[in-house]
């Protein structure tokens, strides 16, 4: 990348790797995490192990060790640090009272977690049948609002997988996407747009560090839907990605924002 293409977010990443290793977040902030201070719990009920996020109850899968939670969650907290590029919200984009959030890609369910005594209505999509324990065991104390679903969500429609369009044919309202599914975030898109298109207000927080090209791909695609789109601060190095090739910065995920029910696609 030449020089003088180089933002100053990009320059700062450049900085901070000429004097440290490559990790995922290039930045100093993850340090102030430390595994070994956080505390984990075993509910004599149910024997699942769960540490405490803001006074609530976050269950994790049985198989488990203590080990594997304080990872797992330290994980989380440098992932969710105001300064992480892979932060859902911020101080001007949140979830409003009253909403119905739909979280994909639920795995722990920590977003779910930090939000849950806004929303009227929560659905939770997982594919991973180790979580669904944990995630019922999380969420009993709201199981009045809270569906978990056990299927991918993508663009078709069978034993194991659903579109949005296909859940939500009968209208039902959504104001809040929260999307992490691993790099299939495009199938869920193109299998969505009924949903996209339809609601006149509608925010989302869709990743886009999985895929190289996927900030700009999601970009023109949520535009074109009538979104007003701005990618999260920072970048991230997906090291984890097989096909891993410059440009080596990603843009941890976009923000976006529906208010008048424009669209240009169908």
């Amino acid at each position: 990348m030449p020089e003088q293409n180089i933002n100053e977010e990009q320059r700062q990443v450049i900085n901070y790797l000429k004097k440290h290793p490559v990790k995922i977040f290039p930045y100093t902030f993850p340090k102030k995490y430390e595994r070994k201070k956080i505390k984990v719990f075993l509910d004599e009920t149910n024997q699942l192990l769960y540490v405490f996020q803001d006074k609530k109850k976050l269950y994790f899968k049985r198989s488990w060790t203590r080990r594997d939670v304080r990872n797992n969650y330290n994980d989380l907290l440098i992932e969710q640090d105001e300064q992480s590029p892979h932060r859902y919200l911020n101080k001007d984009f949140t979830v409003q009272e009253g909403s119905v959030v739909v979280d994909i890609g639920t795995a722990e369910g920590n977003f779910a977690l930090s939000v849950i005594d806004k929303v009227s209505m929560m659905y939770l999509f997982e594919t991973d049948t180790e979580w669904i324990e944990a995630l019922n065991a999380t969420f009993a104390p709201w199981s009045n609002k809270v569906k978990i679903i056990n299927k991918y969500v993508s663009d078709r429609n069978d034993e194991h997988s659903v579109s949005l369009n296909s859940y939500f044919k009968d209208a039902q309202q959504v104001d809040f996407l929260k999307i992490d599914v691993d790099g299939a975030e495009l199938k869920l898109l193109n299998g969505s747009l009924g949903i996209l298109n339809k609601r006149r207000s509608l925010k989302m927080a869709i990743c886009t560090y999985h895929k190289q090209g996927d900030e700009k791909i999601f970009t023109e695609f949520l535009k074109d839907a009538g979104f007003e789109v701005s990618p999260s601060a920072g970048y991230m190095i997906f090291i984890y990605d097989k096909h891993f090739e410059p440009p080596y910065l990603r843009r941890g995920l976009l923000r976006a924002e529906k208010k008048y029910g424009f669209s240009n696609r169908s």
